[in-house]
């Protein structure tokens, strides 16, 4: 077996002049950037209007807060909490609340082809960055499956408790929790003056406005199994988010055949349709995060359908035989 774990999405940045008038700890040129590594990925932050360290390591802070709170593998954690909690509630923060309610949201919308509670298959895979990947055997699948319903989930906004009606359930809110994370720290840099940054998340990616200069920023979407970091397309975008689900960011092969990460609610194994990726620009990074999975999960027809309801809303299918379904607003060049 091997596992190759892949960035979804490259940013082509520039170095530009910081414009004059911008205060902060220096008069550097370049962008203030910094990366650490939180979910289980590599992530980085670009500044462009200010030089402000005490910015960024508000945003950090943001990173780690967030981690210790929704990481379903940090014990102590929200996540980790309700999942050992055996059927009793647990009151979470406000944060836990409002993104698992967006999660059901999804469940709901799909009938459960995306779903939250999909940890008790999902664990049996192994593809934690820590972990080697393996083809589980078919009954545990099976009985994995049996506590795979996001309707064990019961949320009270009153009290901010969350309580699993099978104490054998379990959360993993990892097909959203970038995009919320992307979106509160984008929040943060408004508020603390800043109109021009990226936040990459390991391949989800928010921009804030447009570069310094008013030009839109440079996006590369990879190319699937790309060892080379070639890309699908190059795009130019300002003020939204872009995240990529595809099946070529954590795999195995096992008897020549090839198991991915984003996994079937209704078989517990890998989604098989004809996608390797699916792309989602939208201003929300949250609905961009789920919208990718729920798409690939749904297949491009289905994907396409629920995606042309939403309004600011564009995506790009890429097929794998190379070809490409895509908005009409997308900007492909």
């Amino acid at each position: 077996m091997n596992k190759k774990p892949v960035t979804l999405i490259l940013l082509f940045l520039s170095l530009f002049l910081v414009p004059a008038g911008v205060t902060g700890c220096g008069q550097s040129k370049d962008p203030l950037s910094q990366t650490g590594f939180y979910f289980d990925t590599v992530i980085q932050i670009t500044l462009y209007d200010t030089q402000d360290t005490v910015v960024m390591d508000g945003c950090f802070a943001l990173a780690e807060k967030y981690e210790n709170l929704l990481s379903a593998t940090v014990e102590g954690s929200d996540v980790w909490r309700i999942n050992h909690s055996g059927a009793m509630p647990v009151e979470v923060s406000p944060d836990t609340v409002s993104l698992l309610l967006t999660a059901l949201h999804y469940a709901e919308l799909t009938d459960g082809t995306v779903d939250p509670t999909i940890l008790p298959v999902s664990s049996l895979w192994h593809f934690g960055s820590n972990d080697t990947p393996r083809l589980p055997g078919e009954q545990d699948i099976e009985e994995a499956l049996t506590h795979v319903s996001w309707q064990n989930v019961s949320v009270n906004t009153d009290r901010n408790t969350v309580t699993l009606s099978d104490p054998q359930a379990a959360i993993d809110l990892g097909f959203i929790a970038k995009g919320y994370i992307a979106d509160r720290m984008k929040e943060y840099l408004l508020e603390q003056g800043v109109q021009s940054a990226c936040i990459n998340l390991g391949g989800n990616v928010m921009l804030l406005g447009a570069k310094p200069d008013g030009s839109a920023f440079r996006v590369g979407i990879q190319k699937a199994f790309a060892e080379d970091g070639a890309t699908e397309a190059v795009i130019e975008v300002q003020d939204t988010s872009v995240v990529t689900s595809g099946i070529y960011e954590r795999y195995f092969y096992e008897d020549d055949i090839l198991y991915h990460h984003i996994l079937d609610t209704a078989t517990g194994y890998p989604v098989d349709n004809n996608l390797v990726s699916v792309t989602i620009l939208c201003p929300s990074s949250v609905d961009a995060d789920a919208l990718s999975t729920t798409c690939y999960c749904l297949g491009p027809e289905k994907g396409a359908a629920l995606l042309d309801s939403m309004a600011n809303t564009e995506y790009l299918f890429v097929m794998k035989n190379g070809t490409r379904q895509t908005s009409a607003g997308f900007p492909i060049p």
